[in-house]
């Protein structure tokens, strides 16, 4: 395949076919990274509402580094892996104390910033500073491994070495980053994971996968393990119209935001909760009543949270533990179990 040919092509569908989204031509590059992060996993169509709230909130990277981690994590719940929120904010502080407030534009220096890898870098060096950078998400491995008809499993260190070269090879000169936009377009319109609408993509006839028959099967992938399944038993404890939130520990899962005291379970939940919480919390508690079962899948396990009204008989000095107000509930970020719990309230 010709590089010059599949360059010409995308990047004449995308001259007449590209999206308009509100950091597309944003004259400052905070609004590209912050793009770009919240992008990870996560559809354009979810993003917007929360991109545009954000920049409302935080025009800046001087305004995000000054704010309260707690309002980073409400302006972000409900579009999920935290840790890019927090990443974001920290590396806020850091482009503030040592770069004067501007994002740097080496991949080198980017790529010293909490949150940014290989990826992110290469899509804001190209994009926001017009430097000659791939970029492979998702999309763009979708894209090349079905271009290329790649067999080898794009989400291993081979795969992902033989897209990255693939992906630098026909990389434009002084175009990198309309030629990454495009192809995250074409990855979004038209080469989606299935049932691609290969008779309307502009490189129809340069794709091997195509063919060969194999766009369905590109690109290929690890078969997935089995997710493990937990239970936990929460409990609701109220006193004079407020209900107690524990803070979740700053790093791991959910990092920083709040939740219900609880913890996970074997046997008869209501039976546990008790024990549960006194280890964890160390809270004595009685339970009262079961107020609803919230289920959800993160990305490496599954829960079911049994949650209980309960009667408080101890409580530690725990700095952790907060009584909040119920009607200010929604001023504390919250994962989505423990927002549905809220909503139970």
């Amino acid at each position: 395949m010709h590089s010059s040919s599949l360059q010409t092509r995308l990047l004449a569908w995308y001259h007449k076919n590209k999206r308009t989204l509100p950091w597309r031509g944003h004259p400052d590059p905070y609004a590209v990274w912050v793009s770009e992060i919240m992008l990870q996993q996560t559809r354009v169509e979810t993003v917007i509402p929360y991109f545009e709230r954000w920049m409302r909130l935080f025009p800046t990277v001087r305004a995000l580094a000054d704010a309260s981690e707690r309002e980073v994590l409400n302006a972000w719940e409900g579009l999920g892996y935290y840790s890019r929120a927090r990443n974001l904010h920290k590396a806020a502080t850091v482009i503030v104390r040592e770069h004067g407030g501007k994002l740097p534009e080496s991949m080198a220096e980017l790529l010293q910033l909490p949150g940014i890898g290989k990826y992110t870098a290469g899509a804001i060096a190209s994009i926001a500073f017009g430097a000659d950078e791939p970029a492979l998400d998702g999309n763009l491995k979708r894209v090349y491994a079905r271009l290329f008809d790649i067999a080898i499993p794009a989400d291993t260190p081979a795969g992902e070495r033989a897209l990255w070269e693939i992906a630098r090879k026909n990389l434009p000169k002084g175009r990198a980053g309309d030629f990454n936009q495009a192809l995250m377009d074409l990855g979004a319109a038209l080469c989606i994971p299935k049932h691609p609408r290969c008779p309307l993509c502009p490189l129809a006839e340069l794709c091997k996968a195509r063919e060969n028959g194999t766009q369905e099967l590109r690109p290929v992938k690890r078969p997935k393990k089995s997710l493990p399944h937990h239970v936990h038993a929460a409990g609701v404890l109220q006193r004079g119209g407020k209900v107690l939130l524990a803070r979740r520990p700053s790093k791991g899962l959910l990092g920083g935001m709040w939740e219900f005291p609880n913890g996970r379970v074997k046997g008869e939940p209501a039976e546990a909760l008790a024990q549960a919480l006194e280890a964890g919390y160390r809270l004595k508690v009685r339970g009262k009543e079961a107020l609803g079962v919230v289920q959800h899948a993160y990305t490496h396990f599954k829960v079911t949270v049994h949650a209980f009204r309960c009667d408080l008989l101890a409580i530690s000095d725990d700095e952790n533990l907060r009584w909040v107000a119920v009607g200010k509930l929604d001023e504390y970020p919250m994962g989505k179990v423990d927002r549905r719990i809220a909503e139970l309230l």
